[in-house]
Order: C-alpha cells, then sequence, then structure tokens
C-alpha cells in the first residue's frame, strides 16, 4: 500500500470520525430546530398575506426577520452554526450514508439547500447583505436560461423538475415515507409527528407545484419575470378559484410542518 493511499484512508477515516461525533450530532439537532423556527415565521407571514396584510413569505424574508428581533444576530449565528453542521451531516450521508442513488441524491440536495442558508445568514451577519428574494432567483435563473440556446426548453426543464419535486414531496407526505428516519418514543407521540409531517410535507408540495407552474408559463410566454419563488407561489395560490382560503390552508401546513423540524431535533436520526 502506497503511502499517498495510506494518507487518504487516515483522512477518510477522520473524516468519518468526525461525522459521527456527538457534538456534530447535537449541533445538527440545533439545525433542524433552526429550520423549524424559518418555516414558522414564513408560515406566519403567509397567514398575514391570506387576511390582507403584506410582506414576504420566503426564507430571505424569514432571516431578516430574525435579525431585527431581540438578540437577532446571536440567535442567527446559533441557527448558521446548526445548520452548517446539518451540512456536514449530509454531505457525509451522501459519501458514506445508505448506498442507494437515490438517498445520495437527496443528500447532495438538501447538502445544498443549507450551505446556501448558511451563506445567506453569514452575508447578512457580516456584509449587512441580506438575500434577494425567491422571485427575484427564480426570474434571475429563468432569464439566464433563456439566454442560453435551447433557453426556452431549459426553462420548461426547470418547471418541470420544481413540479416533480412537489410531487415528490406530497408523496413523501402521504405515504409518511418521512418518518423513516425519526425514532419517536410512545406512540402517542408518534402519531402527532406523523401528523405534523404529513400536513407540511403536503404543503410545501403545494407551494412547489404552483411555483413550477408560474415557472411553466414564463417559459410558454418568454418572460422571465412570470416566474416565482415560494412568495409568489403562496400569493399565486390566493388567486385561485379557492380564494386566500386556499393559502390559509397551506400556511397552516408550514407552521405545522416548523412544528415537525422541532420534533426532528428531538428523534431524527443523525
Amino acid at each position: 500500500m502506497t503511502t499517498a493511499h495510506q494518507a487518504g484512508r487516515r483522512l477518510e477515516g477522520a473524516a468519518r470520525r468526525a461525522a459521527d461525533h456527538p457534538v456534530l450530532e447535537k449541533l445538527a439537532k440545533v439545525g433542524f430546530a433552526a429550520r423549524g423556527v424559518l418555516y414558522a415565521i414564513i408560515g406566519l407571514v403567509a397567514l398575514q398575506i391570506a387576511f390582507g396584510g403584506g410582506g414576504e413569505a420566503d426564507k430571505s424574508s424569514a432571516l431578516q426577520i430574525v435579525r431585527d428581533a431581540p438578540l437577532g444576530d446571536p440567535l442567527l449565528w446559533v441557527m448558521a452554526v446548526g445548520l452548517a453542521a446539518l451540512t456536514i451531516w449530509q454531505v457525509s450521508e451522501a459519501v458514506w450514508g445508505r448506498p442507494g442513488v437515490k438517498e445520495r441524491v437527496e443528500a447532495v440536495a438538501r447538502a445544498v439547500v443549507y450551505a446556501a442558508l448558511v451563506f445567506s445568514m453569514v452575508a447578512l451577519l457580516t456584509r449587512n447583505k441580506a438575500a434577494s428574494s425567491s422571485d427575484s432567483q427564480s426570474q434571475d435563473v429563468t432569464k439566464t436560461l433563456f439566454e442560453l440556446p435551447g433557453g426556452q426548453f431549459l426553462v420548461g426543464l426547470m418547471a418541470l423538475g420544481v413540479i416533480a419535486l412537489g410531487v415528490f414531496w406530497i408523496y413523501e407526505g402521504w405515504t409518511e415515507k418521512f418518518m423513516k428516519d425519526m425514532h419517536v418514543t410512545g406512540p402517542r407521540a408518534r402519531g402527532v409527528v406523523v401528523k405534523l409531517g404529513k400536513a407540511g410535507y403536503i404543503a410545501r408540495g403545494v407551494i412547489a407545484l404552483a411555483a413550477g407552474v408560474l415557472i411553466g408559463r414564463a417559459a410558454l410566454t418568454y418572460d422571465p419575470d412570470k416566474a416565482a419563488g415560494i412568495d409568489g407561489a403562496l400569493k399565486a395560490l390566493a388567486d385561485t378559484p379557492a380564494g386566500p382560503w386556499l393559502l390559509v390552508v397551506v400556511a397552516v401546513g408550514l407552521v405545522l410542518f416548523a412544528v415537525y423540524c422541532f420534533a426532528e431535533a428531538r428523534w431524527h436520526r443523525v
């Protein structure tokens, strides 16, 4: 065995031990709670919008709300550290976790989302630079794709991908597959957690479906301004025949998902 190979094995072993360290486990649970805080804020802002109030219901707006609260900066630092731990854990899951390709892809996708949140938090705290809204991000990506060869087709594929994500989340919620890594003690507590997660996953799926439809409309009309993220998708729900009550139902689902995230902080396998 070559020296380089031995060094690589030692480095891999050190990385595995770091990923399995109890401190990382505790910090990852803080990350689950941090995610719950963000979803609770988004859900509450969405409820405010449904009843005629203003505001933007997305993660960038939620981060600013946290920062503007008493002790907001220290809380954001704690949340950033917790989400960074979740990122590291998901990377380790992608590399050394379950052998299935689907599970590894899911772990990579989660790691990217968590890392982006950490980056947004650190930028807000150190440079006082807030992330752009989810609607602006979606429109910027759509505009960039339009400028590429076959751009309209690429935007259409993006729309289908977001719709597929929405269908996947609804499927995960309906089949309760999200509980596979939850070790809830007691049947009553498990029953409550299942209901919270089911409502939350289905609500997230509905939002993704709405966002996918809006991106699809942007592709058909060749108009990037019609694309939308979380905030635009939520507001679009209020314009459906069901009216603002559909937005109310989805917003309540997001708040319930926030409570489920707190349950993850207690019972999720790390």
